[in-house]
């Protein structure tokens, strides 16, 4: 069976959402998990701290490392790295979920919240892997998945929140062009999209203007994930998953246990035509 057992894993954003739902699958086939985000203390409107992340994750039986780092800081991301490879060893795996959002027109948009999302989204996804990549190049099959869309170039994508868009597709160009540099030393670069608006603690900072009913629960993502990063490296690199798509592919057929609500239809996510 696949799995990933005594793998590490580093991984952006990982106290709550979607990368903390990618933890918590490795976890429970026994990964070392370095939990690398900036929250040490409870948000009064978004549950979760690194080190409770790490408490759910070693009670799922993976090792965690809570690692309180801003990921648009070279030197944090540095330190995280260097603490992570002396815990654990090495580093096999990074995920890149880390992510900042505000969907507003030009107009609207402060130069601050653009600040915000290029430094995490773009600059925060080649940081980090160019942090991990030489200890990546030393893993038996090493693998680095960015949560980012389908590289599509049409307007409508950009129209309604320019500046949001550009900096996701720039995660998602951090792919196109690390898969095919790296490819040659066998590292793995892939992105990975929901099909559906997944129900997590960002969705619930738009201020109600997508429901939750129409959504899924994190864990289809991380299901989805842990199917990739299980992949050789060397077969499966430069692909831009969707994460209905993967696991149809992997034989699943029935998907309602990830609905938030059963009852009501399912929202395609943001760049899903």
């Amino acid at each position: 069976m696949k799995s990933l057992k005594g793998k590490t894993l580093f991984i952006t954003g990982a106290s709550r959402g979607i990368g903390k739902a990618i933890a918590m699958r490795a976890a429970t086939d026994g990964a070392n998990i370095a939990v690398v985000s900036k929250t040490v203390e409870p948000h009064p409107q978004l549950p979760g701290t690194i080190h409770t992340a790490a408490a759910e994750i070693e009670a799922a039986g993976g090792k965690a490392l809570a690692i309180q780092t801003d990921i648009r800081s070279e030197t944090q991301v540095e330190a995280a790295v260097d603490q992570t490879v002396r815990t654990f060893g090495g580093i096999d795996i990074l995920v890149n979920n880390a992510s900042a959002i505000f969907l507003r027109g030009t107009l609207e948009t402060p130069m601050k919240r653009f600040d915000l999302m290029w430094e995490v989204n773009a600059r925060g996804t080649f940081l980090c892997s160019q942090k991990c990549l030489p200890h990546l190049g030393r893993a038996a099959n090493p693998h680095i998945l960015v949560l980012s869309p389908p590289l599509d170039m049409q307007a409508r994508w950009f129209e309604q929140h320019c500046a949001y868009t550009m900096s996701k597709f720039g995660m998602s160009m951090c792919v196109l062009g690390l898969a095919a540099e790296f490819e040659d030393q066998g590292v793995a670069v892939n992105a990975l999209w929901p099909k559906t608006v997944i129900d997590t603690a960002a969705l619930r900072m738009l201020e109600g203007v997508i429901p939750r009913e129409g959504t899924r629960h994190p864990e289809i993502v991380a299901d989805a994930a842990h199917e990739i990063l299980t992949q050789v490296s060397r077969k499966c690199s430069g692909n831009f998953f969707v994460d209905e798509d993967v696991l149809r592919a992997a034989g699943v057929s029935d998907f309602e246990a990830y609905r938030v609500d059963p009852d009501q239809p399912l929202l395609a996510d943001l760049f899903i035509a």
